[in-house]
């Protein structure tokens, strides 16, 4: 069970890079405005170091 988890937790981590990935290319490339960056890209930020949070205090800290 544990060992899903922390499988999980890596599939997140890596979708949410990528997904910054592609959010810094479309914002560089003008393909969406900055307040378009500005609000979506907060809550992947949020949701990856959340994410890392839970993991941590999993693990006992």
């Amino acid at each position: 069970m544990q060992q899903t988890v922390q499988n999980l937790l890596k599939v997140k981590s890596v979708i949410t890079l990528m997904l910054s990935s592609v959010f810094c290319y479309l914002a560089v490339t003008q393909r969406i405005s900055a307040g378009q960056f500005l609000s979506i890209f907060p809550t992947v930020i949020a949701f990856y170091f959340g994410t890392q949070a839970q993991r941590k205090i999993g693990n006992g800290g």
